[in-house]
């Protein structure tokens, strides 16, 4: 009996000893290891400055358009740009573009047939121009300054979310960067998916909250998702206006 009772008592402890320290986990500090900024190692990176996601004419703009309007995303982004410019910080981007061929893919997840289906980022084929120009695959017209100055290293297009099928990496990588600031659309899909492909290629990642935008339909809110996500994975998540004060705190 004593011995039974003497197990019982050992069982009893070792649980709440399990269940406190859950609890701790729970209530224990979350804070981000944040990132360090300078022009040599870091870069910034920005997906899909495209029309499609950006232009009230573009085709995902019902999507996007309200966490645009909240987050300030277009502003924001050409801030980030014309910083970055200023500080001497090189500028990377990671397009989208589909070519007719891509059409005929036999299976997709769910945006993807969305994206497919609403007809995004199309253009005629990768050594055509034709149609291009103002097209929704186009660049937002404010941007072009700044991506189109002979500066800007444009990668080849990732297909589906992530950085896995283009050149981003290699590109990063060829210049020595080993931190990304990144920003631009959308939200829980293209920036999601760069910034947990960087984080497993061993780059740190800081991203930029609120100069990005997620579609929020059906009752799916991936602007709220999108931010848990940043929040929890990248080393840290930054507003605009911290991130431009990092970038040019190393000018004083």
């Amino acid at each position: 009996m004593r011995k039974i009772l003497q197990c019982s008592f050992v069982f009893s402890f070792l649980v709440f000893v399990d269940l406190y320290g859950v609890a701790a986990a729970q209530t224990a500090p979350f804070s981000s290891p944040g990132m360090q900024v300078d022009q040599s190692h870091t870069a910034l990176v920005i997906t899909d400055p495209q029309n499609d996601f950006l232009s009230p004419k573009g085709a995902a703009w019902n999507l996007v358009k309200d966490s645009v309007a909240e987050n300030h995303t277009i502003e924001n982004i050409e801030v980030l740009l014309k910083t970055a410019k200023k500080n001497k910080f090189k500028v990377f981007v990671s397009p989208h573009y589909y070519y007719p061929y891509d059409q005929k893919w036999l299976f997709g997840g769910a945006m993807e047939h969305v994206m497919h289906d609403i007809k995004m980022y199309q253009r005629k084929g990768p050594l055509s121009l034709e149609g291009y120009q103002g097209s929704g695959a186009d660049f937002l017209d404010k941007y072009k300054p700044y991506l189109e100055d002979g500066q800007t290293i444009i990668t080849s297009p990732h297909k589906i979310f992530g950085p896995e099928a283009n050149d981003l990496v290699l590109q990063l990588r060829k210049q020595g960067i080993t931190r990304v600031i990144l920003a631009g659309m959308s939200g829980n899909l293209c920036i999601e998916s760069h910034m947990r492909e960087l984080i497993e290629q061993g780059f740190e990642v800081a991203v930029v909250h609120d100069a990005t935008a997620s579609a929020k339909i059906n009752g799916l809110d991936g602007e709220k998702a999108a931010k848990t996500n940043f929040r929890m994975i990248a080393n840290a998540s930054w507003s605009t206006r911290e991130t431009i004060e990092k970038m040019k705190s190393i000018q004083r």
